[in-house]
């Protein structure tokens, strides 16, 4: 066949260094999902919903053909870092964690998957971002190593 094509969405998932709530302010945390969602629609990678609270995020986003999962999180976490750091001069010591996690979405639970990521403030009231990364995992049938899933 001499065209590509692809259609894989993603959501992934990563937390600020330690878990910090540098994203307290709503103002901010929602200019951050908004370059979060520029920054892969730039990469080729359409966003399909952008998220999260306090001390993490949830990218919904298509995986371009020619991207990588890595080579997207790198570009994410470097440009919406630089971003916050020059915008909010109180944010200066902002930091991603090293790691992060991807998992697949079925075409057909896109819209569940969206809806999931829009109720993160409600969601965040019963469970912490590690509780919550943790049932991911398990979701989807991934073991963490405890000693490394935290930075």
């Amino acid at each position: 066949m001499p065209q590509s094509l692809s259609r894989i969405w993603l959501h992934m998932v990563f937390s600020t260094k330690e878990r910090r709530p540098y994203l307290q302010d709503e103002g901010i945390r929602n200019e951050m999902f908004h370059m979060m969602g520029h920054h892969a629609n730039k990469a080729g990678c359409p966003s399909a919903k952008i998220g999260g609270w306090i001390d993490h995020v949830h990218v919904l986003c298509g995986l371009s053909r020619t991207v990588t999962v890595a080579k997207l999180v790198e570009v994410l976490k470097r440009e919406t870092s630089k971003w916050i750091k020059e915008r909010e001069t109180k944010l200066r010591m902002f930091h991603w964690q090293n790691g992060y996690g991807a998992f697949s979405v079925s075409q057909s639970r896109l819209s569940a998957a969206i809806e999931y990521v829009e109720h993160q403030e409600e969601h965040h009231r019963r469970m912490t971002f590690q509780e919550e990364f943790r049932a991911l995992c398990v979701r989807h049938g991934l073991e963490i190593d405890e000693r490394y899933a935290w930075d």
